[in-house]
């Protein structure tokens, strides 16, 4: 029978849609049969068998899959930040700078790194600083496309009359000044990578045109109705939050949705202290080099204002400093080198002399945002509330954390976000740390 034979030469490979198929074909065979020989019911109940025991194997396939999610975030829990951290580097993971532990970053690399050999679309956010160009050099460095080109372009200094002409080119002729035929930015990137920054500025005609270009996957040059068709990765970046833009009508929704298929968050240089030591030396390095001359030491007062500055620019503004410090100062660089309103104690600036509550007085010159303000004002309310708390403990880390109801690993990650050392605070002329000495002496080996 021809229906039986159909059903043989089905390809074996398991999935819900091919089973589907065979099942219907199944049905089909016995509603429409007037009679069957023994040889068809024995090649019937074969099929049936067979397929009973795909589906078996399927489900356990499906169960054993949501098992390994489910104990993916157990088993990375268990994993520590610089096993993570290393993982990346010997799985050949190309990055052009250096990064430290932070689980929110090693997240969001570890994205990159999944999303990077596919073609999918990837929109990088965060505050503006954070490196989210070169989050996009990495995708492109780990992707199929490594080797084709990398167009970067700036949406929000493009005029809104030349934005077209830039994305997709023009043909001679079509509006004064096209001398000549220009390809676009989209056409330079054909089978490579291009990176849309600051996508969030791009208007509302040009949302349309790059909407038709995500799903048809051609061009049109201004002033020519060819079509052109262009094979190219989009990589978007944004400071602004496209999802509240899109509610409030200014930027497209589907636009949004077809941009986001793979998101990544970058998260501020402020909740990632551990990398600002690596940041200092990698730019400490490459400003020499640039400048021709051996990198530049650090007095311990000048590192130590880096490594608990507040960076409103985010890692731009650490690597702006190093250079800046590299130029100006000798063998060795002081606070003296720092621009002015940067230094401690200068009118407006951001890291300063502590006030009454020991809080750092915030510029609002430096700030981006009110929610920039807010997070500022937060870190330095926490830090005063620390200070306060190892004052009155004498600086035993177990005692506060007792008080505060808090895991003692949780604050000690607190403590070293804000720089701050349980042993600064502790009065060792005092009966009682003489009774606790030796209890000290062991929480030194856990205390940031």
């Amino acid at each position: 029978m021809k229906i039986l034979d159909q059903i043989e030469d089905i390809s074996p490979a398991i999935s819900y849609a091919g089973l589907i198929e065979r099942i219907e074909i199944l049905r089909s065979t016995l509603r429409w049969s007037s009679r069957l020989e023994r040889t068809d019911i024995d090649k019937l109940l074969r099929q049936a068998t067979s397929l009973r025991d795909e589906v078996m194997q399927l489900s356990h396939k499906e169960r054993f899959v949501q098992a390994a999610v489910a104990a993916e975030p157990e088993q990375r829990a268990e994993q520590s930040r610089g096993a993570r951290r290393q993982a990346l580097l010997e799985r050949s993971f190309i990055f052009e700078g250096t990064f430290g532990d932070n689980p929110r970053l090693l997240e969001s690399l570890e994205i990159a790194e999944k999303a990077a050999p596919t073609d999918l679309p990837v929109l990088i956010d965060g505050e503006s600083g954070t490196g989210k160009e070169l989050m996009a050099k990495v995708i492109h460095a780990n992707g199929s496309r490594s080797d084709k080109p990398f167009i970067s372009v700036n949406c929000g200094a493009i005029p809104d009359n030349l934005l077209e002409s830039e994305l997709f080119g023009h043909r001679k002729g079509a509006f004064t000044g096209a001398a000549n035929d220009r390809k676009g930015k989209f056409e330079s990137a054909h089978t490579g990578t291009i990176f849309l920054d600051e996508i969030g500025e791009l208007p509302l005609a040009g949302q349309v045109k790059l909407l038709r270009v995500l799903e048809a996957h051609e061009i049109q040059r201004v002033g020519s109705d060819e079509t052109i068709a262009v094979d190219t990765r989009i990589v978007a970046a944004t400071n602004r939050n496209l999802r509240k833009l899109s509610e409030e009508g200014k930027f497209r929704e589907d636009l949004f949705y077809r941009l986001s298929v793979i998101h990544v968050t970058l998260p501020p240089l402020r909740e990632r202290r551990d990398e600002i030591p690596l940041l200092i030396a990698w730019f400490g390095d490459e400003a020499a080099g640039t400048l021709k001359r051996r990198p530049v030491r650090l007095t311990p007062r000048l590192r130590d204002f880096l490594l608990n500055y507040a960076y409103p620019g985010n890692i731009r503004e650490l690597r702006n400093v190093m250079y800046r410090v590299s130029c100006l100062a000798g063998d060795m660089a002081d606070i003296d080198h720092l621009p002015t309103d940067m230094r401690p104690g200068a009118p407006g600036a951001l890291q300063g002399g502590a006030n009454e509550a020991g809080q750092q007085p915030i510029s609002v010159a430096n700030l981006m945002s009110l929610s920039d303000a807010k997070r500022a004002a937060s870190d330095d309310a926490e830090k005063a509330f620390l200070e306060r708390g190892l004052r009155e403990v004498n600086g035993t880390v177990a005692e506060l954390a007792r008080r505060i109801d808090m895991n003692r690993s949780h604050l000690q990650m607190l403590l070293k976000k804000h720089g701050l050392h349980s042993k600064d605070f502790r009065n060792r002329n005092t009966a009682a740390s003489t009774r606790n000495g030796a209890e000290d002496r062991d929480e030194d080996d856990g205390d940031v």
